[in-house]
């Protein structure tokens, strides 16, 4: 599978130019089965990006543009009664229609249409009037909000902040990258260059080999001591949760799976950390300005990683 991914990672580099490591911590998520947060400053490629993913990994896909009147409804679903037989009927909303659901600008949602997703991402099923409809697998949320013009817009609430996997940033592309964009778009849009490499049966068989994936008592107990010390930490408030500690092992599964190991590494932890974890962490209100950023560094330094064992071990032997 590994030259599948490979192939993902190059149609994507069609459209999103100088940005391997994101679209690469994309398609982990993919594979860990989570959602994702893209928060940035408007123009960067959020939307194109979360395009450019679907259409190589042939995934269903959904585009929602959030505003205040969007209605939960309109993500779920509603019951309709139909007088010939007296009964409802479901009629089906955005979610059920989609692998790969676009949420472009969730923060201007209101808190009532946010909240109807959090049903959807963390069980992979809607609940319309008493009754359970189960989505489609393979099912992914991709949310973008903008960290500028924040007019009309609220914030998420720590609930369904906790449900995505990872919050990531694109930020603004070098000179090559931005030279590069400009000549790929004199004439064509690149999107439409991009190639279908796998299908929906193969992104489940590729999210189940990463399940499959060893993560040893030394690597839990990694994340573990990690987790744990985040919420003893003096200037945190609201530390990494449960729910956090099981993405973290997830997105290790993940990064391995992608460099074509069957085994995860502190390494692995420590390489996806900051974007699992960064919007778990609330610290309190008289250090805030010390940077949840500060905070995870400074607990990768001082909890000791399991690799630091297995290199003493070699160095021993040696």
């Amino acid at each position: 599978m590994q030259s599948q991914l490979e192939s993902v990672i190059r149609e994507v580099e069609k459209v999103i130019i100088g940005k391997r490591p994101v679209i690469e911590k994309m398609l982990m998520a993919l594979l860990a089965e989570g959602h994702v947060l893209l928060d940035d400053v408007p123009g960067v490629g959020k939307t194109t990006l979360a395009v450019a993913l679907s259409r190589a990994v042939s995934l269903r896909f959904q585009r929602v543009q959030f505003t205040p009147d969007v209605l939960p409804s309109d993500l779920v679903g509603f019951s309709v009664y139909n007088k010939a037989s007296g009964d409802f009927l479901y009629r089906s909303g955005a979610v059920s229609h989609a692998n790969l659901l676009l949420g472009d600008e969730i923060n201007r949602a209101a808190s009532k249409t946010q909240s109807a997703l959090l049903e959807a991402m963390e069980e992979r099923q809607v609940t319309v009037d008493g009754k359970t409809y189960f989505l489609e697998s393979p099912f992914m949320v991709i949310a973008t909000e903008n960290s500028v013009g924040t007019a009309g817009t609220q914030f998420l609430p720590y609930a369904q902040m906790d449900r995505f996997l990872v919050r990531l940033s694109l930020g603004y592309p070098d000179y090559e990258a931005q030279m590069a964009i400009l000549r790929d778009r004199q004439t064509e849009n690149p999107l439409d260059s991009v190639a279908c490499v796998l299908d929906r049966e193969a992104v489940t068989a590729l999210q189940r080999e990463t399940c499959a994936v060893t993560a040893g008592d030394a690597v839990l107990d990694y994340i573990t001591r990690l987790t744990m010390a985040s919420r003893e930490h003096e200037a945190v408030e609201v530390g990494i949760s449960p729910r956090g500690a099981l993405f973290l092992n997830r997105m290790s599964k993940a990064k391995a799976y992608l460099e074509g190991r069957d085994y995860v590494t502190g390494g692995d932890v420590q390489d996806i950390f900051r974007d699992v974890c960064a919007h778990r962490v609330l610290l309190k209100e008289n250090v805030r300005e010390a940077g949840v950023e500060e905070v995870l560094e400074e607990l990768l330094r001082k909890v000791e990683n399991p690799d630091a064992h297995r290199l003493f071990r070699g160095m021993r032997k040696a």
